[in-house]
């Protein structure tokens, strides 16, 4: 069960981030068949993180909350926590591993942390760019026996408890809840701002508070990665409208056995 925070006391915000490629890095393999080869890689903050990071600051600004930035990874992965105390974190926290991959061990790092301070809400991305689980989120808030919505485009807070709309397949749902919850941000929570030149320079002088990761134990394991097959070169139909249709429909049955 979560820890409540206690009434009265300015509300403690978690933000989780993740490191993640740059959305155009082009993937290989490594030899060993079953992870990729990041030697070349540019590493960013993963983009849907800072929609939940964007919304703890302005959660901060309207009714006052200290915001903890934290983030499950390797010791380069501590750029991400200087980006965010440059944006405005008051804290940074970095959970030491160099394996990150495993959704459950991840939300089980991010659990223990959890359990020991009294957060009133824990944001982070719906997913992680690269691996797309979007199961840390949920896992997270079954760990600590949280309420938890997902996909959230706006999010309002009053009283201890939360308002949040979320998109469907049906359209927007909106969810009420009770605070202590987790909240993963989609793209249309807000729009995350730029670090000031001043808080670039005051975030290379804060500190990051370190943890050893635990013996979490791995919920899944890689056996093998392929890339998708290439595509298949386009073909361009000739002739009128009606011998296009007609071409349409014969390369549709006999090639494509669509109909």
């Amino acid at each position: 069960m979560g820890t409540m925070a206690i009434p009265g006391a300015p509300m403690k915000i978690l933000v989780a981030l993740k490191q993640v490629p740059d959305t155009e890095t082009r993937f290989r393999i490594a030899p060993d068949g079953c992870s990729l080869d990041t030697a070349d890689f540019k590493w960013i903050t993963n983009p849907y993180d800072e929609y939940a990071l964007e919304e703890a600051l302005r959660i901060r600004e309207r009714e006052g909350a200290e915001v903890v930035a934290i983030t499950v990874g390797p010791e380069r992965s501590r750029e991400l926590l200087r980006s965010a105390l440059a944006l405005g974190a008051d804290r940074a926290v970095q959970v030491r591993t160099e394996d990150h991959g495993d959704p459950l061990r991840v939300a089980r790092l991010l659990a223990d942390h959890a359990r020991e301070q009294a957060f009133d809400l824990i944001l982070l991305g719906h997913k992680g760019f690269g691996g797309d689980s979007g199961a840390v989120g949920p896992m997270l808030a079954g760990l600590l026996g949280l309420p938890q919505v997902g996909l959230v485009t706006r999010l309002d807070l009053e009283d201890g408890a939360f308002t949040a709309e979320r998109e469907t397949d049906r359209g927007v749902e909106t969810v009420t809840g009770r605070l202590p919850a987790v909240i993963t941000a989609q793209r249309g929570l807000n729009e995350p701002r730029y670090p000031s030149l001043k808080g670039i320079i005051a975030a290379k002088k804060r500190s990051i508070e370190e943890e050893e990761a635990g013996d979490a134990g791995a919920g899944t394991h890689t056996t093998r990665l392929a890339l998708p097959p290439e595509r298949q070169e386009g073909r361009r139909l000739t002739g009128d409208s009606a011998t296009q249709a007609a071409t349409l429909a014969r390369l549709l049955r006999e090639e494509a056995k669509v109909i």
